[in-house]
């Protein structure tokens, strides 16, 4: 009998094969989907809070979602690259303790299966621009995300199989770092599911515990067995995920922010902000828009 299963499934967005130069260099990106290249020729970096990688032909790089980081080349970069969406049956991320760039020497396997990517979703490039300040707006995710409602059975089947081998190739247990407390009990299951469906109302973890008929201090370490955060830390982290992807794709106020975020007022918003990220609203919009086009 089969005892685990897989929590995790991936969403493509955007898969192709480009050519850059000085123009692409973008600091201070933050996306709410992964990133994958391969890069084939040239020179360029990437760089988040702790660490700069180089790029460099022959091997594969991962951004995960939610992770600040800046994109540069000199002169010349030829990469393959895939941008895909992450769901997890518990709400938590695969990478939610990698939340950094790692690197890995690709295979030939890793190459064919970029090839093949391409092959059967073709079109599925940037096709506006590679400003991600451009592309990254929510009109046109639903436009990729209506392509994969019309992919075939087969053609959906295996582009998800091919997602699942390119990320897996960064699973290894000398750069991952893998955490898993075993399977989550239907209680914190149910919680986990209800903080991400009413990130706009009140959460209370003396609500959560009674919603899931749990002594409050018993549902807090039941589920920080199980996230590895407290309820209330959880909250904000996803919380705060939410106000970056709504700074990301939509033009909305902090004020509307906070109010679709769930916290009472834009100042204490801006607070825990502060504390999740290191950046206080106004300094992060301030480097957004400084960005070097």
């Amino acid at each position: 009998m089969i005892k685990r299963a897989l929590k995790h499934t991936f969403t493509l967005l955007n898969v192709d094969h480009v050519d850059l130069d000085s123009k692409w260099n973008y600091k201070n990106v933050i996306s709410p989907y992964f990133r994958l290249y391969y890069i084939d020729a040239g020179a360029g970096e990437i760089w988040d809070v702790s660490t700069k990688i180089k790029l460099e032909p022959g091997f594969l790089y991962i951004i995960p979602s939610f992770t600040l980081c800046n994109l540069f080349c000199k002169s010349y970069l030829s990469q393959y690259f895939v941008q895909f969406f992450e769901e997890s049956s518990d709400g938590i991320s695969l990478f939610a303790n990698n939340r950094s760039i790692l690197k890995v020497k690709a295979t030939e396997i890793d190459i064919m299966n970029f090839a093949r990517l391409l092959e059967i979703n073709p079109g599925r490039g940037i096709n506006r621009s590679d400003n991600p300040r451009i592309y990254e707006k929510n009109i046109f995710y639903k436009e990729y995300q209506e392509l994969n409602n019309r992919q075939s059975m087969a053609t959906f089947t295996e582009t998800h199989g091919i997602l699942l081998q390119l990320v897996s190739r960064f699973l290894a247990p000398d750069i991952f770092e893998n955490k898993d407390a075993g399977p989550v009990p239907v209680k914190i299951l149910s919680a986990i599911s209800y903080i991400q469906l009413n990130l706009h109302r009140d959460l209370s973890v003396t609500y959560l515990a009674k919603r899931a008929n749990l002594h409050t201090d018993y549902f807090s370490r039941l589920f920080q067995q199980h996230t590895g955060e407290r309820p209330v830390r959880y909250i904000h982290e996803k919380r705060i995920e939410r106000a970056q992807y709504l700074m990301v794709t939509t033009q909305m106020t902090y004020a509307e922010i906070a109010t679709q975020t769930g916290f009472e007022n834009v100042f204490y918003f801006s607070k825990i902000f502060k504390k999740i990220t290191g950046l206080s609203p106004g300094n992060y919009k301030k480097q957004m828009d400084l960005v070097n086009f």
